[in-house]
């Protein structure tokens, strides 16, 4: 009897052992199924299925149910999709939709083997442009999004007056801190442009002491307007901006991520195509100058091959693909 007991409990033992495996692996189950199924229908066109009006009519009513401002540019038979393309911003975005209606892709991706994430940047048939438009979307405390920002300093001061360059920010995930600081850094850019969004960034990200603080406001402002002096910003206009006018950009910034099937920090588009981008100066540089009809001088400058390191600092890092999602 005690024997029979012994292999019973042995038995539940291993059941509940499985049983957890099972739970812990469940979502990277079903991604990886996900994923199967989608290369299947870009490998098998489907035969029937929805018009290219009724697909464009889906992705429009999909990005309106969302609150994105969105209008309809075009409508192509891609084969196994149809390619939507929608004007997000002034900003043209292309979206994609399987032939049954059932599935939104955000971007599509080569099947063929191509080199690590982590050493070059893989382009998916990026469009030239006399004036590349590149985005990089990131939550502002994600230590990823701020690698790439880190990265993507030097080069923006590099390409300004050749690329269209900006950063968009996709929400929280980790705290109102997070939506704070978004709020601050787009005011930034609305009452001082682009040049002294990066200047900001580049003593906000340099500083760990911010990144000790863990969003305690406290702790935080005080370093913060510590930097507005250094760089020529007026403490009480970015703060009535914050009040008054920051809401209604961020929503944008969402929306804009939202309508594109974004939500990993970092990500990139470069003239509407999603892009992996390597996460040093280098590979910036290198994404970006190749989507040029005609690449300008400042894309034969070197810049550094070293990644930045994730968070804050100046340490130097890797070019992982790690993302906060």
């Amino acid at each position: 009897m005690a024997e029979e007991k012994s292999e019973v409990k042995k038995v539940e033992k291993e059941v509940t052992k499985s049983l957890k495996s099972i739970l812990h692996n469940y979502w990277a189950i079903a991604a990886v199924v996900l994923a199967i199924l989608l290369i299947l229908a870009l490998i098998f066109p489907i035969n029937s299925g929805i018009s290219k009006s009724t697909a464009a009519k889906k992705v429009m009513d999909f990005a309106a149910a969302r609150g994105a401002n969105a209008t309809l540019v075009s409508v192509t038979d891609n084969g196994s999709v149809y390619e939507v393309i929608l004007s997000l911003q002034g900003q043209n975005a292309p979206v994609y939709i399987t032939k049954d209606g059932k599935n939104l892709v955000a971007g599509l991706y080569p099947l063929e083997e191509t080199a690590a994430v982590d050493d070059t940047t893989t382009q998916t048939d990026v469009p030239k442009a006399d004036k590349p438009v590149a985005n990089f979307f990131v939550f502002s405390y994600c230590p990823y999004g701020t690698q790439m920002e880190k990265a993507l300093i030097p080069v923006y001061n590099l390409l300004k007056s050749k690329a269209d360059i900006n950063i968009v920010f996709i929400g929280a995930m980790h705290g109102e801190y997070e939506k704070v600081e978004s709020l601050r850094q787009l005011c930034i850019q609305k009452n001082y442009g682009k040049d002294k969004l990066f200047s900001y960034l580049d003593k906000f990200l340099a500083n760990t002491a911010i990144e000790s603080c863990q969003g305690t406001a406290t702790c935080v402002n005080p370093l913060i307007e510590a930097i507005y002096p250094q760089i020529g910003i007026d403490k009480n206009t970015i703060n009535t901006c914050m009040t008054k006018d920051a809401e209604a950009i961020y929503t944008a910034h969402e929306q804009q991520a939202q309508a594109l099937g974004i939500s990993g920090s970092p990500s990139t588009t470069i003239n509407g195509v999603n892009t992996q981008v390597g996460r040093s100066p280098a590979l910036i540089q290198q994404a970006i100058c190749s989507a040029f009809t005609t690449a300008p001088a400042e894309c034969s400058q070197t810049l550094s091959t070293t990644a930045a390191s994730p968070g804050f600092g100046t340490d130097a890092g890797s070019n992982s693909a790690a993302s906060c999602n």
